[in-house]
């Protein structure tokens, strides 16, 4: 068994250590954590995700963002890549980098079967400390099946769920409107 200490990052040096990795990588209360690579269903679900949303805000004042960025929670301290963001209005970013958002107003997971409980539970309750998100839209890649969490005026969080594939799930955060089929278009789900 290792004795060895942890290191600790403070987030300035995560993210020095982030921007010229090749790969990417979570970071929370010191510790960075590698990001896996995706299966089949999981990856067409995300380009269906971003097209279709591309697809309705692209004459709006809204913008839609891949994995590619990363989001800060600053109540948290948590940096993380979620699969999909949309912001309507002005991004706010961390800094003249641009590559770690602050105030997504939609947040989407495709989940897997190894990620769902932390999507669902650990991951949603930061979430939730970001002022400016209005809607959590999770995915399942194993099943169709999406939940949709929207934030009420009063703070409660509201559930959507949809698991046929002539169902939709309207996101009033950026205006815009799924179907379960356009989601899982040619994804092919385990039997």
């Amino acid at each position: 068994m290792s004795t060895l200490p942890k290191t600790f990052l403070t987030p300035e040096q995560y993210l020095e250590i982030e921007r010229q990795a090749e790969r990417k990588s979570e970071y929370f209360n010191g510790e960075m954590f590698a990001m896996a690579g995706a299966k089949e269903a999981h990856n067409l679900l995300v380009a269906n995700l971003m097209g279709r949303l591309h697809e309705q805000l692209r004459s709006r004042p809204c913008r839609v963002y891949p994995s590619d960025m990363r989001v800060r929670l600053s109540a948290t301290g948590l940096y993380t890549y979620p699969h999909v963001i949309a912001v309507c209005g002005q991004p706010r970013f961390l800094d003249d980098q641009k590559d770690t958002l602050l105030n997504p107003d939609l947040i989407v997971a495709v989940l897997s079967p190894s990620t769902e409980a932390y999507d669902r539970g650990r991951k949603f309750e930061q979430y939730k400390s970001l002022e400016s998100l209005r809607e959590y839209l999770l995915v399942a890649s194993d099943r169709v099946h999406a939940d949709l969490y929207a934030r009420q005026t009063d703070g409660r969080w509201l559930l959507t769920s949809a698991d046929r594939m002539e169902d939709s799930l309207a996101l009033e955060s950026v205006g815009a409107q799924l179907t379960l089929a356009d989601l899982y278009e040619k994804v092919e789900l385990p039997a």
